[in-house]
């Protein structure tokens, strides 16, 4: 097995308890989980500081952690050897017992397994939680497997998962919405596409976003589906129903809550929360349970999540957007929320991104702080009718941000980056935000 992070100490774990021999090798000298690898496991043979093509030629086969690209040299030379390649998530799928649904997509995909636990947990069901999901409640898929039996097992899925598994045979397999991301490892968009198209390979019903063309599944694929959508429901679809000045979630004509009772905000939650009913509904999750976890549901750290109000001006933290098509969405949620404008404070890791599509926001942006090695690319998408500024970091950020801000108007910070220019992690960028924002109380 190749990458020794928390997937591959999972790998390595399941390897263990199953007696299957293995080998972990890792291109760095202190993979992050060494310490706890060797704590548990002493006398695993470990091979660290290059992946050796030896190695790689002579495995049977070759599990590959999410992080490390199938265009590895290393890597790429044994596939074409013909030496097997999986990944953890393969593994997972052919000793679960149990109905697997699984969800993923370039946004929102965190929100809807969240809240789809919700659903399922106020309707009685045993779920495994885990997958790519980073909730304190959710686990690497194989240690799943230890924690005793599941009723289903609720995963969310990258494309860099995605890109080793063959054959997942989903019960429910939903794929959100695909925007540009991650084309530093991929070609193009149609490569990413390909990747997380894998979700669908051996399901047994789908959900579709009516909005998306992005999330059809293949057209060979001849089985029950579920559509969802923004628009006013298809039959035996979901959507939203108008009646007088009201709007609802709606299942057909079955209205499932009003909007004004749902507190997360924005289209891009509404998509989500219509996302999570669907496969709710698929696996016969009835709407009583929906209804109660859909008026409970807050949302989740990092992701327009409100952080205070400093003499009238709302902050959010929107730190997991790390894309154009998130932090589109999340500037055009809190827009109509709003009465003011937005500060908004982007810029970080690119990751190629094309950032022109950022011009679109201009209508709600007040002014816009760049931070981090790409914010002159941010800047330059989002057109030259904003007002700009560059700080070095998030504490210079804000205080600039506050100094443009005027009462009724919201700071967000949804950088349209990854972190890893300026942190280890979008979670740490966010804390690092929330901290800067409680130092000013």
């Amino acid at each position: 097995m190749v990458g020794l992070g928390t997937t591959g100490l999972s790998c390595a774990k399941y390897f263990a308890r199953t007696g299957r021999p293995f080998k972990v090798v890792d291109s760095r000298q202190q993979p992050p989980r060494l310490a706890e690898l060797k704590r548990l496991l002493p006398d695993v043979e470990i091979e660290l500081g290059r992946i050796s093509a030896q190695s790689m030629r002579q495995a049977g086969e070759i599990v590959v952690s999410p992080g490390i690209s199938l265009k590895t040299p290393e890597i790429a030379a044994a596939i074409a050897a013909g030496v097997p390649v999986t990944g953890d998530v393969d593994v997972f799928s052919r000793a679960a017992a149990a109905p697997i649904i699984a969800v993923t997509g370039s946004n929102g995909k965190s929100t809807v397994v969240a809240l789809l636990a919700d659903i399922m947990t106020a309707a009685g069901k045993n779920i495994g939680l885990g997958g790519n999901l980073d909730s304190d409640n959710a686990m690497a898929a194989l240690d799943l497997l230890a924690a005793g039996e599941k009723e289903y097992y609720l995963l969310e899925l990258s494309s860099f998962q995605l890109e080793t598994t063959q054959r997942l045979g989903a019960e429910v397999a939903v794929l959100l919405n695909l925007c540009p991301d991650h084309l530093d490892r991929y070609d193009d968009l149609q490569e990413y596409h390909l990747a997380k198209r894998k979700i669908f390979n051996g399901c047994k019903q789908v959900v579709v976003n009516r909005d998306d063309v992005y999330s059809l599944p293949p057209e060979d694929l001849h089985i029950p589906r579920w559509e969802f959508g923004l628009s006013a429901p298809t039959a035996g679809g979901l959507g939203l129903l108008a009646e007088g000045s009201e709007r609802y979630l709606a299942y057909g004509t079955e209205k499932i809550v009003a909007l004004r009772e749902l507190k997360v905000f924005g289209s891009h939650n509404l998509a989500n929360a219509l996302a999570a009913c669907a496969v709710a509904l698929a696996v016969g999750i009835e709407l009583p349970s929906i209804r109660v976890a859909l008026r409970r549901f807050a949302g989740l750290p990092h992701r327009c999540q409100w952080v205070a109000d400093i003499e009238g001006v709302a902050i959010y933290n929107d730190s997991k957007g790390t894309n154009v098509g998130a932090t589109l969405a999340a500037v055009a949620g809190l827009g109509a929320k709003i009465d003011g404008g937005i500060v908004l404070i982007a810029g970080g890791d690119g990751k190629g991104a094309d950032f022109r599509p950022l011009a679109a926001m201009e209508p709600w942006l007040k002014a816009v702080i760049l931070i981090g090695r790409d914010g002159a690319e941010v800047a330059a998408g989002i057109g030259p009718h904003v007002e700009k500024h560059f700080a070095p970091d998030l504490t210079a950020a804000l205080s600039a941000a506050l100094n443009r801000a005027a009462r009724g108007d919201a700071i967000l910070l949804s950088p349209a980056c990854a972190s890893f220019d300026m942190f280890d992690s979008y979670q740490q960028r966010g804390t690092a935000f929330v901290k800067a924002v409680e130092a000013l109380q």
